[in-house]
């Protein structure tokens, strides 16, 4: 008989079982019956669900489905759940092979969600799983207020978030920061989607196109070098705004399951201003976005360009995309120094602060 590792809760359990299910890309109603599971028993304490697994009640409550409750009572008996065991054999190989060198050297990601915005975790669940993994950092990158249909923040909730950031780090193990940041949309002028002296605050600025992505070639490249030759941009996030396949598992996430071609734009003249501004193009680690393309990396690679390889996770197991980016970074010959998120926390701070430092 298999025994539940280090006397786990069930809570515990089930968090994990959602983690390990995000990061296969699983369906997110998949995923949400293990995370509503463990909010429901989360209040009920450890003699209360061991009596009500006793006395075969547990799926009296609402929330708890056959799958769950054999997982709890599990762990309850002492065991480990074949769910479990079944997902932790998958978990020890990496999700793409070839980037494990670059991925050791990575020190925390610059690009995630909360449920802030469309992300479907609280931010303190967004923070434990980048801490399991051994981030030093994690930046908060919750969409701005255009952005609507992703509950972007507006400039009096992104000051809350921020009181709530601080609250967090208070709370966190010395070592690992959670960094407040942003990712801010790139109006049509290639102006940024917040209040500059808000702006001004924060750890790091991911600047991203999410609306007019069919805009005219000309006008998408002088929308984005202004983006990237404002001071306040950090990263350029997912550049191209392709989709290579449908979008999945993401809990909270509205819309965008579809397939989308990427932007028209001048690329070398992009990717030119982020060289000479310091801006670092983000290597989007989501498999169904895989941007930049290929050709887009090598050219950004010969331009002399920072990168970011990110996750743009909308959910703690999406944390560990990262393979997926450090693989594609290593086929198209990223070099490890010039991977922002290799640094440690003072010096990208730095950089953060004036990118054109690491010039």
């Amino acid at each position: 008989m298999s025994h539940a590792p280090g006397g786990a809760e069930p809570v515990d359990v089930l968090r994990r079982i959602a983690f390990l299910l995000e990061r296969e890309r699983a369906e997110t109603r998949r995923v949400e019956a293990y995370r509503n599971a463990a909010a429901v028993i989360l209040p009920l304490g450890e003699d209360e669900v061991r009596r009500r697994v006793e006395a075969g009640t547990l799926r009296d409550l609402a929330g708890i489905g056959p799958s769950t409750s054999s997982v709890v009572e599990a762990v309850v008996r002492g065991e480990t759940p074949e769910k479990l065991t079944d997902l932790e054999s998958r978990a020890g190989t990496p999700l793409a092979t070839g980037g494990e060198p670059l991925r050791e050297l990575l020190r925390g990601d610059l690009h995630s969600h909360s449920d802030w915005s469309d992300g479907g975790s609280p931010i303190e669940e967004m923070v434990a799983s980048a801490m399991e993994l051994g981030h030093d950092y994690l930046a908060l990158t919750d969409h701005s207020p255009r952005l609507t249909v992703a509950r972007g923040l507006t400039a009096d909730r992104l000051r809350r978030q921020l009181q709530v950031v601080d609250a967090v780090n208070g709370q966190t193990a010395p070592g690992f920061t959670l960094l407040k940041a942003i990712e801010v949309d790139i109006l049509d002028d290639g102006g940024l989607d917040q209040d500059e002296d808000l702006l001004g605050e924060l750890d790091v600025r991911v600047a991203s196109v999410h609306s007019k992505l069919t805009m005219a070639r000309t006008a998408m490249t002088r929308r984005m070098v202004a983006a990237v030759e404002n001071p306040l941009t950090s990263v350029l996030g997912h550049c191209t705004g392709r989709r290579v396949m449908p979008r999945r598992g993401d809990r909270g996430a509205r819309g965008g399951s579809r397939a989308r071609p990427p932007s028209d734009f001048d690329a070398a003249a992009v990717f030119e201003a982020c060289a000479r501004t310091g801006t670092a193009v983000e290597v989007n680690s989501r498999p169904e976005r895989q941007d930049p393309p290929g050709a887009l990396l090598d050219l950004a690679v010969e331009t002399g360009c920072l990168f970011a390889v990110s996750t743009d996770a909308h959910a703690p197991g999406q944390l560990d995309f990262l393979d997926y980016g450090c693989e594609r970074a290593v086929r198209h010959g990223v070099p490890a120094d010039r991977v922002v998120n290799t640094w440690p926390l003072e010096r990208l701070l730095e950089w953060a602060r004036d990118p054109a430092s690491a010039l």
